[in-house]
């Protein structure tokens, strides 16, 4: 019996054991720390802090993450394809249909239209008549214009990320004038002391932007939400004359052509130091990315040609001449990313280039001093204003 009694308490003292064993580890989860074959959770992704009310940034390495082929908001994916051109001495819009590269009509305008603008919402167009002071509002769904709002000097407009302010480039009055986005109504005007503002672009998180002066060859840096010039400086070149201005797909570095030093600028907005010049092409002059966001098409308007950038690389990597020469100027590209379109403001003429090779697919006769034309519908949720910079 003394046996029996000692095998019995022996197992009654492993069972204890065991228990206090469960017990233990159910309150301290120490021990699982130990299997070696468990998940570790991923970090948490990187955000971007934005703008207040600026939609939040799909991808901080990418700030074109919804611009990929054919992504079109429910708000324009119903709208019809076209190339709306303004012609700044004939003081229309001629409207091609991409798929027959022909005109389909010719809208009259205010004096000297500049560029065809999409609105925040991507509902309206907006043509910038620069030497009429107006804008002519154009349904995109239906391509009627609308009556003519009253606006000073718009020789460019944007929108600032968060949809709250129109920003219109007052070239001649030397004003970046924030509006009602909707009535145009001025709220603030923020007066500048270089000559002939007209391109921008936005950070990454909408909190800054970049502008383009001109006629002296300067750079402004300004607050978004403070609507203000926040810093100021003379390119380092004799005779610069910036034109548009691009944010890298990472956000890290602005791109800046120069129609006069022949090549785009490479800018770190953020510290805004000194930019250095990577020469494209005579007469540099407007910057479009690509659907997949790895090149960038820079039209060299005093040569007939465009430079092809590769953002991977840090390098250009092709170069398109046109056939019979041109002038390529402002445009955009296509929905599909397969087509991109350019005016040719000194040849009364529009040109279509095919993205993979560069072959010339059409040119267009339009009215006289094509500018900055609009290709619409474009993918991205919300329009930054220009010819179509989309987020």
């Amino acid at each position: 019996m003394h046996r029996n009694l000692v095998k019995r308490t022996l197992i009654a003292g492993v069972a204890l054991a065991a228990l206090a064993a469960c017990g233990t580890q159910s309150k301290d989860p120490a021990p699982q720390a130990l299997n070696t074959n468990a998940a570790v959770p991923a970090p948490p992704k990187k955000t971007v802090q934005g703008l207040p009310g600026m939609p939040p940034v799909l991808d901080p390495k990418d700030v074109y993450a919804a611009d990929r082929p054919n992504q079109l908001s429910p708000v324009v994916k119903d709208f019809p394809s076209r190339v709306y051109v303004p012609n700044t001495e004939s003081d229309t819009v001629s409207v091609i249909d991409p798929k027959t590269f022909e005109i389909i009509e010719t809208i009259p305008v205010g004096r000297q239209p500049q560029h065809v603008v999409p609105s925040w919402d991507m509902k309206t167009l907006w043509v910038n008549n620069n030497r009429g002071h107006t804008l002519t509002p154009i349904d995109p769904r239906t391509g009627k214009a609308g009556k003519e709002v009253e606006v000073h000097d718009p020789y460019n407009l944007y929108f600032t990320p968060n949809g709250k302010y129109a920003v219109v480039m007052a070239s001649l009055d030397r004003e970046l004038v924030f509006r009602d986005p909707h009535t145009m109504e001025t709220v603030k005007t923020e007066p500048v002391t270089c000559y002939g503002v007209n391109h921008a672009d936005f950070s990454a998180d909408g909190k800054y932007f970049i502008v383009s002066c001109e006629f002296s060859g300067e750079l402004l840096k300004v607050d978004t939400e403070k609507m203000e010039v926040v810093a100021q400086q003379k390119l380092p070149f004799e005779g610069a004359m910036p034109q548009d201005v691009k944010i890298s797909p990472d956000g890290k570095k602005f791109y800046i052509a120069d129609m006069m030093a022949d090549g785009m600028w490479v800018l770190d907005g953020d510290s805004f130091t000194e930019p250095t010049l990577l020469p494209t092409g005579k007469g540099c002059h407007g910057l479009y990315v690509s659907r997949d966001s790895r090149e960038m098409y820079v039209s060299n308007r005093g040569e007939g040609s465009v430079s092809v950038f590769d953002f991977t690389q840090n390098r250009l990597t092709k170069k398109w001449h046109l056939p019979d020469g041109g002038s390529p100027d402002m445009g955009g590209v296509s929905a599909d990313g397969k087509v991109l379109w350019l005016s040719g403001r000194y040849d009364a003429e529009v040109y279509a280039i095919d993205t993979r090779t560069g072959t010339q697919l059409a040119r267009i006769p339009v009215g006289a001093g094509p500018h900055g034309l609009a290709v619409y519908p474009q993918p991205g949720r919300y329009s930054l204003g220009h010819t179509g910079i989309f987020r």
